[in-house]
């Protein structure tokens, strides 16, 4: 009997963390996107624009929150003019949120990711999924190095 008890209660003391560690990941999610959406210009429309997304969904461990960490800090540090004229834009959406379950069938999503889309005329003209963050998460220069060579080509073509 004692044995139920305990393990009883480690669940729901589990359940409690992990219930109050995605309460304070969206908190800290919706102030880093305003963050981003107040200070980012957006290009004229018969320029192109590459939006880099990252993408997930309620439920987040340590390595899903270091994914999009690295993805905004490449980004930002590797093409900081580039978002300043709003030629790239990042963005985070939860795919399990309201209104964004269109993002997991357009992209073909089963896991977090990192998809960057080439926007041309106001419409989306290519997108592509980077796989390769989950191998690279480990490594932070090799991660911050696949972006830049993925995201450039693209970069070219606006």
């Amino acid at each position: 009997m004692k044995k139920i008890l305990t393990i009883y209660t480690l669940l729901f003391l589990l359940t409690g963390m992990v219930i109050t560690a995605n309460l304070d990941a969206k908190k800290a999610e919706k102030k880093s996107v305003k963050k981003t959406a107040t200070t980012l210009k957006t290009a004229p429309k018969s320029e192109g624009q590459i939006i880099a997304y990252y993408f997930h969904g309620n439920v987040r461990c340590p390595t899903c929150h270091k994914l999009e960490e690295y993805a905004k800090e490449a980004l930002q540090t590797q093409f900081k003019n580039e978002i300043d004229y709003g030629k790239l834009i990042f963005k985070t959406v939860n795919v399990e949120d309201k209104g964004n379950e269109h993002f997991a069938q357009e992209y073909q999503l089963y896991t977090k990711a990192l998809i960057i889309s080439l926007v041309k005329n106001g419409k989306e003209a290519k997108w592509k999924n980077l796989e390769k963050i989950w191998d690279y998460v480990g490594n932070k220069e090799k991660y911050f190095n696949y972006v830049k060579e993925e995201v450039t080509p693209l970069l070219k073509e606006i």
